[in-house]
């Protein structure tokens, strides 16, 4: 199997090193995603001269551009949301490297001016024929494209691809070419899942494919299983003996922006807790793997999902809570409310945050509560886990009076201040014995100097390696639809319910508490 990204950190390799040719194809090359997001970590990756020495982009879209055009256009993107400052003679040599076709599937439109494209800059640049296709379109254009790069010959059927695209590559196991990547969201519930899911797998199979949670890839996020198993500290706490509850919020301050299209048809259930967030609670939770290999960690995050216990309809009122924000500040400038948002429709339901109570049915587990929170127009950016100790006896030091004292907290904060930190109890100096909590915190910047690499960075590379530890397996995608279809159902039926609002700048509806507090505990703020 191709080497994992822990097997690399477990010999101080910071990132998988890429030697065979490739041939990157991305659909929707002139859009957002392209522009902010995988143009300039192309780029980074090119500064940082882990790209093969042998490598071309190939935007595809409806728009007539020539390369030049195209480049244009990276530079914007990379002189704009590059992390790393823009560098001239960099940016000459990496320009080299991108090409741009004019494309279309819709309308009966077909790949054949692709294909015929390819085959002139693989032959120029001396590729061999290494594809990559990324699917950087909207979730409905996922099988047309899948469906046209198969009947331009562009993919061979599964059934043959083994015997007429062997991988030129050293790895005698590696993943086949071409590779398949599906940007989320996978479907929109259950049964779109398994229905692009069949559609993708006629195509291609399951070993090519790579289904990309860019939460995966940031770097807090991968240290999460490192924090857990690399530390005899950690891991020993990590259960129902010792755990009182564990929190995920993954807070948004912006609001809808210029996404509502896409976000009417999602909303926040759909479009953070049935991939994101669901990843990071499977990440905190599972058994330890018993090798790195990516289909083993794979296999122990399946199991948390397959685990977690079923919110039925009768209890989704219970257990989950719903709103929507109305017109509030935000660092002080007045901002609208969500239906008051270009695209928005007046009477629309979507929510733009959900709060929720899980528990996992397993012996490590059994009976902890975990609480997951996400949201729009929130104070602020941030996505955080605390993992919350239980309490210690009540004597010695924490009889009342004078007060209980607070619990450990172990906080993992995956962004923008990413690190984690560990509250500890310590006397403070002086005569008498007065108890505080205090933090002891680690961050990546002050530690590490360099910036974190996005994470767009990691997935990318990862792809070129053929290394699928940080991707989403098809069991995975259906199984989280699968726990979250009762409260879409739910929801669904509650359509005269009054829709719980917050203000903009604040941390959510007064339900969101209502949900916590009952139990003894309240949000933590990241």
């Amino acid at each position: 199997m191709p080497e994992s990204l822990f097997d690399r950190l477990a010999v101080g390799q910071t990132a998988p090193i890429v030697t065979e040719p490739v041939t990157l194809v991305i659909f929707g090359g002139v859009g957002d995603l392209a522009h902010r997001k995988l143009l300039p970590a192309l780029y980074n990756l090119h500064l940082d001269g882990l790209l093969p020495p042998r490598f071309a982009a190939v935007g595809v879209g409806r728009k007539v551009l020539s390369d030049e055009s195209y480049r244009d256009f990276a530079k914007d993107g990379v002189t704009e949301f590059s992390r790393r400052p823009f560098d001239g003679a960099a940016w000459q040599r990496f320009a080299e490297m991108l090409f741009f076709v004019n494309a279309s599937i819709e309308e009966g439109g077909t790949l054949a001016p692709l294909g015929a494209r390819l085959d002139i800059i693989e032959h120029d640049r001396g590729l061999p024929g290494n594809r990559i296709y990324y699917l950087a379109v909207p979730p409905s254009l996922f099988v047309p494209t899948v469906k046209q790069l198969a009947a331009t010959g562009l993919v061979a059927p599964p059934s043959t691809s083994s015997r007429r695209q062997e991988p030129v590559t050293t790895e005698t196991n590696a993943p086949p070419f071409p590779r398949l990547i599906v940007e989320k969201p996978i479907g929109r519930d259950l049964a779109s899942a398994c229905a692009i899911n069949d559609a993708i797998a006629e195509v291609f199979s399951e070993r090519q494919i790579y289904r990309i949670d860019h939460y995966l890839g940031k770097e807090t996020v991968q240290n999460i299983l490192v924090l857990r198993f690399a530390n005899s500290i950690f891991e020993p706490l990590f259960n129902q003996k010792y755990i009182d509850h564990v929190q995920i919020t993954v807070a948004e301050e912006e609001g809808v922006g210029t996404r509502a299209g896409y976000y009417e048809q999602a909303g926040a259930l759909r479009d953070m807790v049935q991939n994101h967030l669901l990843q990071l609670l499977a990440l905190v939770t599972m058994e330890p793997p018993y090798s790195l290999d990516a289909d083993v960690i794979r296999d122990e995050k399946l199991e948390v999902l397959r685990s977690l216990q079923p919110i039925d309809r009768t209890a989704v009122v219970k257990q989950v809570v719903r709103a929507q924000y109305a017109a509030g500040y935000e660092i002080g400038a007045a901002v609208p409310g969500y239906r008051d948002e270009p695209g928005v429709a007046k009477d629309s339901r979507t929510e733009t945050f959900v709060a929720l109570k899980a528990f996992i049915d397993n012996w490590r587990w059994a009976g902890v509560p975990f609480f997951l929170r996400t949201g729009k127009r929130l104070p602020k950016r941030a996505s955080e886990i605390s993992i919350h100790l239980k309490e210690v006896p009540p004597i010695l030091f924490n009889r009342t009076p004078p007060g209980s004292l607070d619990p450990n907290v172990l906080s993992i904060r995956i962004q923008p201040d990413e690190g984690f930190a560990l509250t500890i109890s310590s006397k403070v100096p002086g005569p008498r014995v007065r108890i505080y909590p205090v933090k002891m915190d680690f961050r990546y910047s002050s530690t590490f100097g360099a910036t974190s690499p996005e994470a767009y960075e990691r997935l990318l590379l990862d792809v070129m390696a053929g290394d699928a530890t940080l991707f989403m397996r098809r069991d995975a995608v259906e199984t989280a639809w699968r726990w979250v279809m009762p409260i879409l159902e739910a929801w669904s039926e509650q359509a005269d319910a009054p829709l719980p609002t917050y203000a903009a700048g604040e941390w959510g509806p007064i339900e969101a508490e209502r949900l916590i507090e009952p139990t003894g505990r309240q949000w933590r703020q990241p």
